[in-house]
């Protein structure tokens, strides 16, 4: 039972079961265990070096005071010119809100947009902070079941029938956390007719290896876009993301920024332009993506291989989400047996829906060398 002083808000939130796993990962470390961490969404890559650099020079250049509150002219001019190129799509700066993170990003458009009761349909499985961010401004996530054998796909007329008068808009995910799976374009285009506002987290954009990713702006003007620089350019701890709006609800989403963050750190917004333009940094990202795709077919293999399930290869962002019912229909225990006993850490599908249970998430956000030992312990495990 939650302790009475604490608010309705803050007693409402669900606890983020990867890092309880984590916490206890690196207290195993602390006491001298070889441990495997194959449960944390995190690049195991430093941030490229001409990211950095332009930071040390913005900091030299004394870019250490406020900016605007939407972002600097320049970023968000730089952020229109990247979905143009990318997307072939056109928005204003005007259109662009630059925050401290891709988190806070959700958090504002959640605030603008919500009202006590309304309601946003949030797949199931899918990534674990989503409902929270949604009950902590007054709504109430409206689960969708997705499954496996499609991909964890939504499906257009399920939705269509699950729409009530309360339900204000369409959280989707592509590529998803924890699946790893595109949704298809299609399916993107059939829930942009639905006529909903669609709340859409490209944050794993560019992470991608066969096929191709869509922003939802090909589809639909009607859609809160959000993503960052933490996961493609592995800047998570540079706190630094993005949210594009229609423009109706700008003013609503300055104002909240001007009041809760004020504003990105400049020098970071500086280093951004530097991401989003730079020749040497997109060799980088390359060179990082093949990585990753490599890392993923190698992982693929032995997943299956210790008698884990996996329908449909993912093909994006870096996880795969397999199947474990055979062995446990408690995944959240399950997957702390397995960190004391193997050292090898993995998120437990509960932690991204009732859907998720049974499952099991691995993250390939590791060296080969370390994935490689963490299948070979499970593998002992498991057999």
């Amino acid at each position: 039972m939650q302790d009475s002083n604490f608010s309705r808000k803050a007693a409402g939130l669900k606890p983020f079961m990867a890092m309880d796993i984590l916490e206890r990962a690196q207290e195993l470390e602390r006491e001298g265990r070889s441990i495997i961490h194959l449960a944390v969404g995190e690049p195991d890559f430093p941030t490229p070096e001409t990211i950095k650099e332009s930071a040390i020079k913005a900091l030299q250049a004394d870019k250490t005071h406020y900016t605007h509150s939407l972002g600097t002219y320049e970023l968000r001019q730089t952020i229109a010119d990247y979905y143009l190129k990318r997307y072939l799509v056109k928005i204003s700066p005007e259109q662009i809100l630059v925050t401290s993170g891709t988190s806070p990003a959700l958090m504002l458009a959640c605030a603008a947009l919500l009202n006590p009761g309304d309601r946003v349909m949030v797949s199931d499985p899918g990534y674990a902070c989503y409902g929270n961010f949604i009950s902590y401004c007054d709504g109430t996530p409206q689960f969708i079941k997705v499954y496996e054998d499609n991909g964890f796909q939504y499906e257009p007329q399920t939705l269509k029938k699950s729409i009530s008068p309360q339900t204000k808009a369409i959280l989707i995910n592509s590529p998803a956390n924890p699946t790893g799976n595109l949704l298809e374009t299609q399916r993107m285009r059939e829930l942009a007719a639905l006529g909903l506002p669609i709340l859409s987290d490209e944050i794993y954009h560019g992470l991608v290896y066969e096929g191709k990713e869509h922003s939802i702006l090909e589809f639909t003007d009607n859609a809160f876009v959000f993503n960052g620089f933490s996961k493609l350019y592995a800047m998570t701890g540079w706190r630094l993301g993005y949210l594009i709006a229609p423009p109706r609800f700008m003013r609503t989403l300055q104002t909240l920024q001007q009041n809760f963050m004020i504003s990105a750190s400049h020098f970071g917004q500086e280093a951004a332009i530097t991401a989003l333009t730079s020749a040497e940094v997109a060799k980088d990202l390359e060179k990082m993506r093949q990585i990753y795709d490599e890392r993923r077919r190698f992982m693929l293999q032995r997943v299956r291989e210790i008698g884990l399930r996996v329908a449909i290869p993912p093909t994006g962002a870096f996880y795969i989400f397999a199947n474990a019912k055979k062995f446990t229909t408690d995944s959240y225990n399950f997957a702390f047996e397995i960190l004391e006993k193997t050292g090898v850490g993995i998120t437990p599908g509960i932690d991204f829906g009732k859907n998720g249970e049974g499952f099991l998430r691995f993250s390939y956000a590791n060296s080969l060398d370390n994935i490689a030992e963490g299948m070979n312990r499970l593998e002992r495990f498991f057999k």
